[in-house]
């Protein structure tokens, strides 16, 4: 950690510190975020059908990403501490076992899902109307989930050495030319949704030479080369011991898009395309605040470390405070403007006489996600694992997971509407007691 990062940390005012440490991870996220709206745009003009079959096979991203993140963020942590005690040595074998391992989990992932391809669509909610779309698009997703786990270890490969700004060029250069390559896949080749899960994997290709180019060089403070393989079990519990929460929970986001997919699927392909948009609007609105707290994580942790809990209640009342007012705002913009929005993917009227409800209900407790985060990412900060991690998992997880399964048996249709509301509110209740004995002990 050099001065400059320290004296924002330490020193720099509040407002302008936690900017400068979330907004580079706003845009990454953003862009991420944008890119599955994009890709759902393109789809849309092959019908409702190609949107269904791409909607069900969207939770299989988040399995990838948990490999990715259980590598990438557990050998992270370990690595920057390496680098502070200046053993560059033991931080490029950490570095490799991390990527490597996340290769080897992501292949026998994808082997393990296409053996079980059939079973595991019509769990995330696949009709037989869709079926066969449905596997052409999803066989080749899962070959580039592959690549995706491994780019996103990468990518906090590079953050942990303080080089952030390579991670955004990959992402921002990756989603691009899958925003690119959609209408010419799709389109240009006739391909359809095979097309679109195509340019998918040839965008992740790109992303990964970006890596690959920035690792393979000596002069980088990390390098990854097949001679530094040298697995322990100690690297493995310290790369465990921070990523495996990281995995639960995309599991858990796994489990719970399945099921809305699921509860869709019983009111046609019009409601699980509907559910599908609205997810992926619903997730550009997440990801801005996600990113935010990146900034908190650092600042917060430090100055909890330092004793200055001062800066820490600060740090808290400016967290809610913006990330409110943008929660706030964005509930207003999607609420007013959710008919014109939808209109934008074009996928006929019975698909916007779902959608459109379901993206106002998404977005009703909104403006509550801004608190949720702050002492989410606050608990985690102050190294509460725990009490973090039940927090972490409550609102897609613990919560959200029995509000679907049972909030539909009563109120049918909305009740999968309305699902994410009824989680908000809850998780909104569990946390205000957290928040309250936070802020006890911090005075």
């Amino acid at each position: 950690m050099n001065e400059s990062r320290i004296k924002i940390l330490k020193e720099e005012n509040i407002n302008k510190a936690l900017f400068k440490l979330g907004i580079p991870m706003v845009i990454s996220l953003l862009v991420a975020a944008l890119y599955n709206v994009v890709d759902t745009y393109f789809v849309s003009g092959l019908g409702k059908e190609a949107v269904a079959a791409v909607s069900v096979a969207f939770p299989i991203q988040f399995i990838f990403l948990g490999i990715g993140l259980t590598f990438g963020a557990g050998a992270g942590s370990y690595i920057s501490r390496l680098l502070g005690e200046n053993n560059r040595k033991e931080a490029n074998i950490v570095a490799t076992v991390s990527f490597l391992s996340s290769a080897i989990l992501g292949i026998i992932t994808a082997i393990t899902l296409f053996c079980n391809l059939d079973r595991m669509l019509k769990f995330m909610g696949a009709i037989p109307s869709i079926m066969e779309l449905s596997k052409s698009y999803t066989g080749i997703f899962i070959v580039g989930g592959i690549l995706g786990a491994i780019n996103v270890t990468l990518g906090n490969l590079v953050v942990a050495q303080g080089a952030a700004k390579i991670s955004l060029k990959a992402m921002i250069v990756g989603s691009i030319s899958n925003m690119i390559l959609d209408p010419i896949f799709i389109f240009g080749f006739n391909l359809g949704v095979k097309g679109a899960a195509i340019a998918t994997f040839i965008a992740r290709v790109i992303t990964s030479i970006i890596y690959v180019i920035y690792f393979i060089d000596d002069k980088n403070l990390i390098n990854i080369k097949v001679s530094y393989f040298k697995p322990t079990i100690a690297i493995y519990q310290e790369i465990l011991k921070i990523g495996i929460s990281m995995l639960i929970l995309q599991l858990l986001q796994t489990i719970s898009i399945s099921k809305v997919s699921y509860a869709a699927s019983f009111y046609g392909e019009e409601a699980i395309a509907a559910m599908g948009i609205v997810l992926r609007i619903v997730t550009l609105g997440t990801n801005v605040v996600f990113g935010y707290m990146k900034g908190l994580q650092p600042l917060a942790g430090f100055n909890y470390g330092a004793k200055n809990y001062e800066r820490v209640r600060e740090a808290i009342k400016c967290c809610i405070k913006w990330s409110s007012i943008f929660c706030m705002t964005w509930t207003v913009i999607i609420y007013v403007f959710a008919p014109n929005i939808l209109l934008i993917f074009g996928t006929g009227e019975d698909v916007l006489k779902i959608a459109v409800p379901a993206l106002r209900a998404g977005v009703i407790m909104f403006v509550t996600f801004g608190f949720q985060f702050t002492y989410l990412t606050l608990y985690l900060s102050m190294g509460k694992a725990i009490l973090g991690g039940f927090l972490n998992i409550c609102r897609q997880g613990i919560i959200f997971i029995p509000v679907i399964i049972i909030l539909p048996e009563f109120m049918g249709l909305n009740g999968v509407m309305y699902a994410q509301t009824v989680s908000d509110f809850l998780t909104t209740l569990i946390t205000i007691p957290f928040a309250i004995s936070v802020s006890k002990n911090l005075s």
